[in-house]
């Protein structure tokens, strides 16, 4: 019986080593980040961070709006008018009149959205305070003061 223990302890050793090193060699054979072996590094995953970082900087520059005359960011920005001077809106441009007064420029597409009234403002209607306007294209519209005007405005602009 004791020659049969040292038979079994002996083989299950042999078979336990087999095993260890039949997985040492398997591993040592496969590249790290691979799809046989998907363990990364600290420094894959920085590198993919990075590029992610990139992608997203670049999708977020495409679609915010270029402000010509000023406005940064999109916020929203104090832009004051001497009578008879024009602000030019480009398309998207949200425009509130504060203080003063002043009339509608349009175009023959159409005029400004008064988003407030649910109606088109269209040329030389006066601009209601507290109303908020939407140039719906970069086409040559928006405001001329009568005297002197405070808007708020959002998006871009040129003030003439």
């Amino acid at each position: 019986m004791q020659g049969k223990k040292k038979i079994t302890v002996t083989t299950l050793i042999v078979l336990v080593s087999m095993l260890i090193v039949g997985q040492v060699v398997y591993a040592i054979n496969k590249e790290p980040g691979t799809n046989d072996d998907p363990l990364v590094t600290l420094s894959f995953v920085e590198q993919r961070i990075e590029q992610l970082k990139f992608y997203i900087d670049e999708k977020l520059a495409a679609i915010t709006p270029s402000n010509g005359g000023g406005g940064g960011d999109n916020q929203l920005v104090v832009v004051e008018l001497k009578p008879g001077q024009k602000l030019i809106a480009g398309q998207g441009t949200e425009i509130i009149l504060r203080g003063g007064k002043a009339l509608v420029i349009d175009n023959p597409q159409g005029g400004l959205a008064n988003v407030t009234a649910a109606r088109d403002l269209r040329m030389n209607e006066v601009v209601p305070p507290n109303h908020l306007l939407i140039v719906p294209r970069d086409d040559g519209r928006g405001v001329k003061a009568e005297n002197d005007v405070v808007l708020i405005v959002r998006g871009s602009y040129r003030v003439e």
